[in-house]
């Protein structure tokens, strides 16, 4: 059985590395952290998660451009954000997850078990 791999988009270190460690400990691959657009889109272009995390405003701007860069690759995210999902919100983000921070483990890991599909992988909640 092989790890989903897992992309996380954070800007907060402290909130980066807790994603980090609990999704390892619940048996997740991690790509990532990435802080910021930059670092995030150049892992893109040479490599793919399998599903991914995404904070909307990090410090370089908004993650809309990794958002549109995974929808082209096929590639299920969730939104994991301080700010309240909006109605009218941009084409990237139409139907996807949104967890406004903060959520429990087991939100997290119902909504990426979700994203992964039914019977792809084991996820362990400790």
């Amino acid at each position: 059985m092989t790890q989903t791999r897992c992309m996380i988009v954070e800007d907060q270190a402290l909130i980066g590395m807790s994603l980090e460690a609990f999704l390892e400990d619940a048996g997740f691959a991690v790509a990532g952290v990435f802080m910021s657009n930059v670092d995030a889109l150049k892992w893109l272009e040479s490599d793919a998660p399998d599903i991914a995390i995404l904070d909307i405003m990090i410090k370089d701007g908004t993650s809309l451009e990794i958002a549109r860069a995974l929808r082209n690759r096929g590639v299920p995210f969730t939104v994991y954000s301080g700010l309240p999902a909006k109605a009218d919100c941009p084409p990237e983000l139409r139907n996807v997850p949104w967890l406004e921070k903060p959520v429990s483990r087991e939100t997290l890991i119902g909504v990426l078990g979700q994203l992964i599909g039914p019977g792809d992988n084991e996820i362990i909640v400790s």
